[in-house]
């Protein structure tokens, strides 16, 4: 399938196929015109890959699980492992942002809120 069409069906646009291609995400062959030839099955790897980014996964983890998610006996235990460990990166990140919170609320009213304690 060619680009315009995959970017249609997986409602993207064709510059962020492209981009996709470049990262790694996406590979397609050349057909003898010189145009990119996708497999179907790409139409379902771009949704996955937009749904991983709704889930918080970067470009960069999806792109290096990718492969090892293709490739795994049990994609759902993959999965499985994979948002466990997504989990415990994001309540980190939370309990640093509480954390923040916590010295920005304490500086607030102390006449210089760059000051250490006031």
């Amino acid at each position: 399938m060619l680009i315009g069409e995959l970017a249609a069906r997986a409602g993207l646009s064709r510059d962020t196929v492209r981009f996709y291609e470049k990262l790694g995400l996406v590979t397609s062959r050349r057909l003898p015109s010189g145009y990119r030839d996708f497999a179907p099955e790409t139409v379902v790897w771009l949704q996955y890959v937009r749904t991983a980014q709704t889930l918080g996964f970067s470009l960069a983890e999806i792109a290096r699980h990718g492969e090892e998610l293709r490739d795994a006996p049990d994609t759902a235990q993959a999965l499985s492992a994979l948002f466990a460990e997504k989990i415990r990166v994001v309540d980190t990140r939370m309990a640093e942002l509480t954390a923040l919170r916590a010295e920005l609320t304490a500086r607030v009213g102390t006449g210089c809120p760059l000051r250490a304690g006031g």
